[in-house]
């Protein structure tokens, strides 16, 4: 974790655990603006591809294996479900985008709903951008920053997956899209690197969370 000392990183990675450690249990879904609940907690959004990982993040983050909904079929979240971390945080997942066979009409009322929620939802602190770390960055994935970078909402790239990519080629795509993120106004400078399998990087994003936790 840039900028802390050892002494502080063990530190938030300490206070992570504890909060991750909290119950953690869905209260909401809203596939409208106006089926939103009201703000209340800090909120922490996750977006990303269809494919790229997302529920099993939430789930690997909070040690829950079926808190979040994973599905074979990518595209199959059409909706924001909402859950409480121990009344201090409120974990966001977003609708995927980018999957090809989802509908255009589909496909435009997911961008719509995620640039309405992103852009209004003033308890919203941080999006947490999934990128697959065994591919390369897609147009939409690049369209998306962009779309947070007009909602003056920041947010952070987390590459998942790292499990499955060799340790050179992981460095390589780490620093290709660590010089991504500097590009972009509204992007957090730090790009953590993360694997549902095998835990990696897992301390140091809830570290980052509990951070901006209530």
């Amino acid at each position: 974790m840039s900028g802390l000392t050892a002494e502080e990183e063990a530190e938030a990675i300490e206070a992570g655990r504890l909060l991750f450690a909290a119950e953690c249990k869905f209260f909401f879904a809203a596939q409208q603006l106006d089926q939103l609940p009201p703000p209340g907690l800090p909120e922490i959004a996750f977006a990303g591809r269809s494919n790229v990982g997302k529920s099993s993040l939430v789930n690997a983050l909070t040690g829950r294996r079926t808190l979040a909904r994973t599905s074979s079929e990518p595209g199959r979240t059409k909706q924001l479900n909402f859950f409480d971390l121990g009344g201090r945080l409120v974990l966001v997942d977003m609708p995927g985008y980018g999957y090809a066979q989802a509908a255009k009409s589909v496909k435009e009322d997911w961008q719509g709903l995620m640039f309405e929620f992103l852009r209004g939802r003033p308890t919203l602190q941080r999006v947490m951008l999934l990128l697959d770390a065994r591919i390369e960055v897609k147009a939409s994935d690049l369209a998306v920053m962009d779309l947070l970078d007009r909602a003056a909402v920041t947010y952070q790239l987390v590459l998942t997956k790292a499990d499955g990519v060799k340790p050179d080629a992981l460095a390589a795509k780490q620093d290709k899209v660590g010089a991504l993120a500097r590009k972009h106004p509204a992007a957090h400078m730090t790009v953590l690197t993360t694997s549902s399998e095998t835990g990696l990087g897992m301390p140091e994003l809830r570290a980052s969370l509990a951070l901006l936790a209530a």
